[in-house]
Formats: C-alpha cells, structure tokens, sequence
C-alpha cells in the first residue's frame, strides 16, 4: 500500500514517551531480571524497528515478535546481536533461517521439535536454534498442557542437542487486566506444578506481560515481555485505573481539514444519509477513512479541532470522514483525531470504549497508508 506523504495525515510517534515507559518499566523489575521490549505486528503500529532502536537505548535486553519474518526485519534494521524470541508457532523448516540468524524460537510439542531437528541435521548451520517452550496453563492458546507433554519435550531438547539449545520456557495469563485474581492464581499454581519437572532451570523463564508486571507477583520468573505499557497503553483499559509508574501513551493521529461548506437544514451527509442536519450548520471533511484504519463505526464519535469536540455526522466512507464544526474553519485547519488539542484528549482507550473494543485494537488497525512522524 503506498503511504500518503502528499496527504498531511499522519501518525505522530512520540519516542521520548516510549523511553520513559521502558524506562520506568526496567526500574521497576527485581534486580537480575531483563525486559524483553514486544515490537510485534510493527511495534503495535508505531514502526518495530524504530520501536526497538528506542527501547535499546531505554535498556531493553532484547524483542519479541509473533513471526519470524518480524524478527528478519529487525535483523535487517540494525538489530544485530539482541535476543529476539518469536512467540508464535511457525513451520519447523524455518528452524536453519532462525540458527543463522540467531533467532529464537518457540516450541509447543515434541513432534514439532523433532521436525525442526530434522531439518538442521539435514541442512548443518553454524549455531544452534535456540527454543522456548511455551506452556499452556489456561490461555488455550498453544504450549505443552500437562508435566508429562513437557517432561517429553525436554528429553527431545536433550536429545538433539548437537542442534539444539534450551533458552527459555513461558507462559501467558488470560486475566492478568482483570481485578478478580481467582483465574490468574489458578494458571499460576498450573505453572508451579509443571514447574516441579524441571531439573535444570533454562537461561530464560517469562511469564510476565504488561498486565503481569504492573499489578502481580511475578517472582520466579526472569523475564518480562514488556508491551502495551511500553507503548503508554493501560493493558486493562480504565478497569485498573491505577499503575505502579505513569503510562504515556506515545502516538499521537492527526490530519487536517480539506473541505469546509455550509449545508442547509434537511440536507443529509454521508452513505446511507444517515445524518440530516436539523438546521444551517457547517461541515468539514477530514482526507482519511476506514482505509487507513479509522473504525467505520465511529460514526457520533468526536475529533477535536482547536480544542472543539467535533462530531463525526454520516458514516465514516472508505478515505474521507465528515465533521460538524461550531463555525466556519477554513481547510487546512489542524484536527486531532487521537491526542490533545488545547485542554482536550481523545485516547486509543476512548476510541475503543466508543465501539466496544480494546485500545490494542485501535493503534494496530491503523493502515500502512498513514505516514509515520517521529519526534
């Protein structure tokens, strides 16, 4: 998709924000652990590979990404010699790119691993692939369910360690957002059980998200696998108003009027003619749509424009959306679509409240059309 650098519409990432978050985020682990800085699905919208030069400076030890072609694409930007730990499950045949390219891996059965062994004794490399082994306590995700599948598992690691080595185990909580402990506790007392068969610990254990490390104990792990908090999001949206540090949120969407006319009482606006104006107001029209990653269902919603809340009237279309001004503002007039204006904020939390979704949804379904601006 080309993106729109003729088009004054952009996403505005603000890297300072991002520095203190994981700033603050390192300061507040135990001494000894690491943060890994998760710059999957392209730094949840904010550039991975920007994402990541920030967070080397913050302190981060090292990434994580969902596949292994956002870990190649750190590589290539400059990322050369942190850990990078994909999370998801790929084909074991990328097992030789991840040895040459020192990436690790996860593994969630022992039919998987000795696929991936196969190949690297099939095709020598020069390092060995490093695996986590995931465990599923209760995300129902993917991972090792029971101490047997992952009793199994290790005897595999330890078998094929000509090409092979055991860097880290982990697991993911369902509910760590969530007030009512009861489900998080339960996972935990899965992992601490499955724990038992482990003789000889890896360089790695992580259970620690976001959610985690703010509002839980996450002793017995060494690891946190830093993400929304590092972005400025609240993992729980307003449930958990409160956070051990202050979260500030690092991106920023603006764009700007193109159009301004005054339309007469009954004329309607938009697909479906869905809003009619009851008296003489007037209209602005914003070049960006649900192309570029604007909710459709944002229709009633607000942006802010010189500090004026300004409702979005008639349905937002494929590339331009419509507001309704308090008085005439001519094109080219600054709108906010997320951030502040004047004493006034719309947050990635306040768009998602408004069509019954999560901020996380918001920021990472913003399109590669919008033009990125770092400050």
């Amino acid at each position: 998709m080309a993106v729109g650098n003729h088009r004054f519409a952009q996403l505005v990432i603000d890297q300072q924000a991002i520095y203190e978050n994981i700033k603050n985020a390192k300061h507040n682990l135990p001494a000894g652990d690491e943060l890994f800085m998760t710059v999957k699905a392209n730094g949840y919208g904010h550039g991975a590979v920007q994402v990541a030069q920030v967070a080397k400076r913050a302190g981060a030890d090292g990434f994580c990404v969902s596949i292994i072609d956002e870990a190649l694409e750190l590589r290539r930007g400059g990322i050369a010699k942190s850990p990078i730990l994909v999370l998801g499950i790929g084909d074991a045949i990328d097992a030789k790119v991840a040895a040459d390219n020192n990436i690790s891996l996860t593994a969630a059965s022992s039919d998987w691993l000795e696929k991936a062994a196969e190949v690297l004794e099939l095709y020598p490399v020069t390092n060995k692939v490093k695996i986590h082994l995931a465990l599923d306590t209760g995300m129902g995700r993917i991972g090792f369910q029971t101490a047997e599948e992952l009793q199994e598992a290790i005897a595999v690691l330890e078998h094929h360690t000509n090409v092979m080595e055991w860097e880290g185990l982990f697991t993911h909580f369902a509910t760590a957002d969530d007030p009512n402990t009861e489900y998080f506790e339960l996972q935990k007392s899965r992992f601490t059980e499955m724990m038992k068969v482990v003789k000889q610990r890896p360089k790695y254990v992580h259970i620690a998200n976001s959610a985690t490390s703010l509002w839980h104990d996450f002793s017995g792990s060494n690891m946190v696998r830093l993400g929304a908090a590092g972005y400025g999001l609240n993992p729980s949206g307003d449930v958990i108003p409160t956070t051990p540090y202050p979260l500030k949120p690092a991106m920023s969407f603006v764009s700007q009027l193109v159009y301004t006319k005054q339309i007469a009482a009954g004329r309607s606006v938009g697909y479906g003619a869905t809003y009619t104006a009851k008296q003489a107001e007037w209209i602005g029209t914003i070049p960006v749509g649900y192309a570029d990653g604007v909710p459709r269902k944002l229709q009633g919603f607000h942006v802010l424009i010189d500090g004026h809340e300004c409702e979005i009237v008639g349905r937002v279309c494929m590339d331009q959306m419509m507001v309704r001004l308090p008085y005439k503002m001519v094109p080219g007039t600054k709108v906010v679509l997320m951030g502040e204006s004047n004493d006034k904020k719309i947050t990635a939390e306040d768009i998602a409240e408004y069509i019954d979704t999560i901020g996380y949804d918001v920021i990472c379904g913003f399109s590669s059309r919008l033009a990125h601006r770092y400050v």
